[in-house]
């Protein structure tokens, strides 16, 4: 019998469109021979759908079109399996639309990949690939990921942080701060946003506050940190958990700009993994232009597959992450930049480049969450006594 899994993707993020074409790549990745692929789209609204339409790429065009086709659901454990239910229900027929065995997340961003699709599904008590919430919320966020690198040492850039409503009340004390503890040229980041949304570089006190204002739109939180000035990105992307993870191929993204950009990241021309002339979007994160391998010493190779490791262990990730890398070719120092715990493209280029296919890779993060599943399922989160129901007990409300 074949498992039904079923690929989320779409959500309410800045990112929702990169996260239909993951999940697209994911579906078409997948070994039909093993797997019964159910597609779960959930709307900018937060409204979740399936149907045969949602397999198509191209019905994503136009949104309110492919929103007639499909059905509205819900998801449903009924104490022995999670049932995808039609939602409203019916007054008469049926309203289970089927069931799933394991649950794919290819959400990125806000409202998914932070750890909200990983508590949901935990809701559901649901096998699911990826990380759980607090490994998926601390990688999601830039702050505190980086508390948690510069806490277990392991080499990140200085940088300082605010909430957005502290820097209105005291624009002057913030800029000072920045310009005390960094140094010129700083970048700007929201503090909890991926695919280098709301991020800007500043030169000067007045490029500084253009940067917070435009990462203000995005995040009630701000990271400000010291730029690489002479700068090489390399990415390297790790599968496992924290008992056993290994590293992949690392590549060397080229960007247009001293930034990579979203534009560089999703918008590029290229060909699409299914051999089609059109635009790189088509293909997200693999359409990205890179050296692959990343042209780097062979010592720094292995120093960033470690640390790649290291941060993905220290986090508590589980599935497949990518982790970025900046690199100060002035003084060959290595600082870890962000985690993606859902990447783009789930980084199958990286994986490729290490003789394991997309299908492989997709089996393994199966295998994954089943363990995890089967793990968590030895242990106690309640207890089988119900102490209101003894003799004698009295509770007592307090005002």
């Amino acid at each position: 019998m074949k498992i039904k899994i079923g690929v989320i993707f779409g959500g309410r993020s800045v990112e929702h469109e990169i996260s239909i074409i993951t999940g697209n790549q994911a579906i078409n990745s997948i070994n039909t021979e093993k797997y019964e692929i159910i597609p779960i789209y959930i709307s900018k609204k937060g409204l979740m759908y399936t149907g045969e339409e949602l397999l198509k790429l191209e019905s994503f065009k136009d949104l309110d079109a492919l929103i007639k086709k499909v059905t509205q659901i819900t998801l449903v454990n009924d104490g022995e399996k999670i049932n995808i239910v039609r939602f409203p229900m019916k007054k008469f027929g049926a309203n289970i639309i089927n069931t799933i065995d394991i649950a794919f997340p290819t959400m990125h961003g806000t409202n998914g990949e932070d750890g909200t699709i990983a508590g949901f599904l935990e809701m559901l008590n649901i096998p699911y690939i990826g990380c759980d919430i607090l490994s998926a919320s601390i990688g999601m966020d830039k702050i505190m990921m980086r508390r948690v690198l510069k806490q277990e040492n392991i080499p990140s850039l200085d940088y300082i942080a605010f909430y957005s409503t502290d820097y209105i009340k005291d624009e002057k004390k913030y800029v000072n701060m920045v310009e005390e503890k960094l140094r010129y040229p700083v970048i700007v980041k929201a503090g909890n946003l991926g695919s280098s949304v709301g991020i800007k570089k500043a030169n000067d006190t007045y490029s500084l506050k253009d940067a917070i204002e435009y990462a203000m739109q995005f995040s009630d939180r701000i990271m400000i940190e010291n730029a690489v000035v002479n700068l090489k990105e390399v990415n390297c992307s790790v599968i496992g958990d924290t008992s056993n993870a290994i590293a992949s191929e690392c590549e060397e993204p080229i960007g247009s700009d001293e930034i990579l950009s979203y534009q560089d990241k999703y918008v590029s021309g290229g060909k699409t993994k299914m051999g089609e002339n059109a635009g790189g979007a088509k293909q997200g994160m693999a359409s990205l232009k890179r050296k692959l391998p990343a042209e780097i010493s062979d010592e720094m190779k292995r120093e960033i597959q470690k640390l790649a490791v290291e941060t993905f262990k220290v986090l508590g990730c589980s599935g497949v992450s990518r982790i970025d890398f900046l690199v100060d070719n002035d003084t060959n120092e290595v600082f870890v930049n962000e985690i993606n715990t859902i990447p783009g493209a789930l980084s199958y280029y990286l994986w490729e480049a290490t003789d394991k296919t997309f299908e492989k890779e997709i089996d393994d993060l199966v295998d994954i969450a089943l363990k995890r599943k089967r793990d968590r399922d030895k242990l106690t989160f309640s207890y089988d006594q119900n102490i209101l129901a003894l003799s004698g007990t009295k509770t007592r409300i307090k005002k």
